[in-house]
């Protein structure tokens, strides 16, 4: 019983060792072939995503190049700009402030004062408005007011007061400047040997003796350019010419 026992055994283990044999080969293809879809899986996203990388940087290597080209064919932006128009100036006043100096020397050449006269109105003249011809004075800009407290009520080149005139005449440049060498010549009668400032202080009937002190010589540089003999640095292109005094 034993020795055939055996034999069977060893039959039968014989008559299923073929077909064990059979299927482990189907067990080991399904496991490459889910290797192989895993594989697959990974791979294809990752070409994919590689092949995008170099689309887009073949793409933004050729805007470079374009935008390259753009920069090459436009102008230079950097470029140095035109220099800028420079109106003419002497002594730092311009053409409206050297027009109206023109007016006050007229207006002293017509009435027959020198050119040392002339000269101090335009210093005056300076000191009072920078040879603007303003429609305010000093109560407006400053709240200065007169002796009597009163507010001042000062307006054009000269900042004349009420009591020079109208309101129209002492906006007028030629009007305004000759009422002040009558003033002058009425109340400063030795003038020729008065210091300038002093002169114009007399004829102001100002605070301040000396204010007219530092616009003396932008007064003799002025004259001397709108006259057409500028001084040295001085250019006469451009800015009004009156006659000599």
């Amino acid at each position: 019983m034993p020795a055939r026992t055996s034999a069977t055994t060893r039959r039968r283990t014989t008559r299923r060792s073929p077909g064990a044999r059979r299927r482990r080969p189907n067990r080991h293809a399904r496991r490459r072939g889910r290797k192989t879809g895993v594989a697959l899986a990974i791979a294809v996203p990752a070409i994919l995503f590689g092949a995008f990388l170099v689309g887009a940087a073949l793409l933004a290597g050729s805007f470079r190049m374009s935008w390259a080209d753009d920069l090459a064919l436009a102008p230079d932006d950097r470029a140095p700009a035109p220099p800028p128009i420079i109106e003419p100036a002497v002594a730092g006043y311009r053409f409206e402030q050297l027009t109206n100096a023109c007016t006050i020397l007229a207006a002293g050449r017509d009435l027959g004062f020198d050119a040392r006269d002339q000269t101090i109105a335009v210093m005056t003249a300076m000191g009072e408005s920078s040879l603007r011809n303003i429609d305010y004075g000093d109560w407006e800009t400053s709240g200065v007011t007169n002796p009597d407290g009163s507010r001042t009520t000062s307006i054009g080149l000269f900042q004349q007061q009420d009591s020079w005139g109208t309101r129209d005449a002492r906006l007028d440049p030629y009007t305004a400047a000759t009422v002040f060498y009558r003033a002058m010549a009425e109340r400063v009668p030795d003038r020729a040997a008065v210091e300038p400032t002093l002169v114009a202080h007399r004829t102001q009937v100002n605070a301040d003796p000396y204010h007219y002190a530092r616009y003396w010589d932008r007064a003799v540089r002025v004259v001397a350019a709108v006259t057409g003999s500028p001084m040295e640095g001085d250019r006469i292109d451009g800015i009004p010419h009156c006659p000599r005094a």
